[in-house]
């Protein structure tokens, strides 16, 4: 009988080399914006050649490393399978990227699947990310986490900032860009945190927003409309570093739908009682 527990380190190990492979040729690229072909997918949503050949070299890896579990990524696609499912997103704030705005990260996550053991002897009752990356070239800042262990930058341990109050907060944040069907949900929470807050700050990376709630640079963070694979990796190093990410409308065991909220344990649920009243009844 195959043995149901997820090989943790290894899967770690796997991801922060991926990482580390695309970022070389995100590096690469970026001393040559001029030369890149560029696509638009829709309204402000680009790729280019960068994109897709860093995600193709994390898939190689990653394919090599861990065969049995599945793969979603951004601009390749992917479908869930195993025990496991990586989420990638060979270039997290690929419009910085771009336009030479050093603010962009590769994000590479694994989400164990429910019935998958991964610590103890008890499977997980849902759908739980176990693996983060998140890697800033520009600052060489490693972002990790591990279910279960912890979270770390490069070699250091990290833990979300212990600000009570969100009078007291810098809070992280993205306006829509894409898909504008959320803005009035949106804008009226912008506003209430501009007033509620000591600052918001919109840098257009999620997952670099979401690594430095767990450092600790930012108190809080909310945003609206991402995908899968821009928060996946976050979420476990934000719980990892003793904070709360989580779906706006507590229906998700995590933000798989895009609609996120992260803190620490006095500004996360502060801030989910900011959006709740602002958010849609279905």
């Amino acid at each position: 009988m195959q043995s149901t527990r997820l090989p943790l380190s290894d899967c770690l190990d796997a991801a922060v080399t991926a990482a580390h492979a695309a970022a070389a040729i995100l590096q690469a690229y970026s001393h040559n914006r001029a030369e890149l072909v560029i696509d638009t997918k829709k309204r402000n949503d680009l790729v280019s050649q960068a994109d897709r050949e860093a995600e193709q070299a994390i898939i190689d890896i990653l394919l090599e490393r861990t065969p049995d579990l599945g793969i979603v990524a951004e601009e390749s696609g992917g479908r869930h399978a195993g025990q496991a499912t990586w989420y990638i997103d060979p270039l997290d704030g690929t419009t910085n990227f771009l336009h030479g705005i050093p603010q962009y990260a590769v994000s590479i996550a694994l989400v164990a699947h429910a019935g998958t053991v991964v610590s103890g002897g008890e499977p997980l009752r849902q759908d739980t990310p176990v693996i983060g990356v998140v890697y800033d070239p520009n600052r060489e800042e490693l972002f990790s986490a591990m279910h279960g262990v912890g979270a770390w930058m490069n070699e250091h341990r990290i833990n979300c900032s212990p600000t009570e109050k969100l009078a007291e907060s810098v809070v992280g944040t993205g306006f829509p860009f894409r898909d504008f069907s959320f803005a009035e949900q949106y804008m009226p929470t912008l506003h209430q945190a501009i007033t509620a807050t000591r600052g918001v700050r919109r840098l257009g990376a999620a997952a670099l927003d979401l690594a430095w709630v767990a450092c600790g640079r930012y108190d809080a963070y909310w945003e609206m409309g991402l995908a899968p694979w821009d928060v996946a990796a976050g979420t476990v190093i934000v719980r990892e570093a003793g904070g709360v990410c989580e779906d706006m409308y507590h229906r998700d065991p995590w933000p798989v739908k895009g609609y996120v909220y992260a803190g620490n344990s006095h500004t996360a649920p502060a801030l989910d009682a900011m959006i709740r009243p602002h958010l849609k009844k279905d």
